[in-house]
């Protein structure tokens, strides 16, 4: 399959540089000692899907928290619209207080929202991430309407011609998210849009190994993802062993490795991106979001491999300095320049 830069796609009407499809979920943060995660019954930094009588009893129990819209690529499109990108969101809430919260905040930032409100069925799904004075975050999902998102909501109309589309993969565990994902693909392919995929975690890959094989080497440009992603891909063990197997792959992977920084590989062309030193993490919700954010921004805007992962860093920096993965306005504003 052919790899290529924006400039190299034909002209279209739609001016929106990212459109993200993903699990459309409501961040609610907050800060809690161990204790609160004893009295819940959560191991600290786990990720637990809960039902919605759970959800409603954790959200009581909480204390003073934020509530912003969230899911990993919302985060990333958010992000990107805070460095000054066009931006457009595929992903389904209900017409409820956070569905509500969730499209007024996306929107505030000046993303194009693709879908309405949903009038009945499932809650709009929410994350109780409870962050511990060590900055480790512990979530309690519960996936609600976001899991009714479906084939009939991708179309010509809701996708439109933006110079990339940004799936995540855990969209493979909604019922319909596999074909969701190839009819985006293939609409996308009409109209020389780029796709990339954000690999979620590693747990997800290995739930669905098979298919995102098949999806990445068939239907994917550009693949953002951390270390242990791309090896439960590749089913490696080794960093090494993992660069080495990606000789076999096409695509442009951008793979982050938490304090060692970032490895960009695209064919045989290789870009090392150290970390920066931080020695006040608050919160590192968000980070490889963040990271894609930045990464993107610069590729979509035409930059060098080796810049789009400086944006990446810097993002992914600035956030786990914060509570919360959202990018501030203008981050990049002195580097562009340099």
């Amino acid at each position: 399959m052919r790899r290529f830069h924006p400039a190299d796609r034909p002209h279209m009407t739609d001016s929106v540089q990212l459109l993200g499809i993903s699990n459309a979920i409501v961040d609610v943060l907050a800060h809690v000692d161990k204790g609160f995660l004893d009295t819940i019954g959560a191991e600290p930094g786990s990720m637990t899907l809960i039902d919605k009588d759970r959800a409603h009893e954790i959200y009581n129990q909480m204390g003073p928290a934020t509530e912003m819209s969230g899911g990993s690529v919302a985060n990333t499109v958010a992000g990107f619209a805070n460095l000054g990108g066009s931006t457009a969101y595929i992903g389904k809430v209900r017409d409820d207080q956070l569905g509500r919260i969730f499209n007024h905040d996306m929107k505030s930032l000046g993303v194009d929202i693709r879908l309405e409100k949903a009038a009945d069925g499932a809650p709009t799904a929410r994350s109780h991430v409870l962050i511990t004075s060590d900055g480790q975050r512990t979530m309690q999902t519960y996936l609600g309407a976001c899991l009714e998102l479906g084939l009939v909501d991708i179309n010509e109309e809701t996708i439109g011609a933006p110079k990339a589309i940004l799936l995540e993969g855990y969209i493979w565990d909604i019922a319909e998210g596999p074909a969701l994902a190839r009819k985006a693909v293939d609409i996308a392919r009409q109209n020389g849009t780029a796709v990339a995929l954000s690999l979620s975690d590693s747990f997800c890959v290995e739930r669905h190994r098979d298919s995102f094989e098949e999806f990445v080497r068939d239907g994917v440009d550009i693949v953002v993802a951390d270390e242990d992603e791309v090896s439960a891909l590749v089913q490696t063990r080794d960093f090494d062993d993992t660069l080495a197997a990606l000789d076999g792959y096409s695509n442009l992977f951008a793979i982050t490795r938490s304090e060692k920084g970032s490895v960009i590989v695209h064919g045989e062309e290789r870009v090392v991106q150290a970390a920066a030193g931080v020695t006040d993490i608050v919160d590192t919700t968000g980070a490889g979001d963040a990271y894609c954010a930045g990464f993107l921004y610069g590729w979509a805007n035409g930059q060098s491999l080796e810049k789009c992962a400086i944006y990446g860093t810097h993002c992914a920096t600035q956030v786990i300095q914060q509570l919360g993965g959202r990018i501030e306005p203008g981050l990049l504003d002195g580097l562009e320049s340099r």
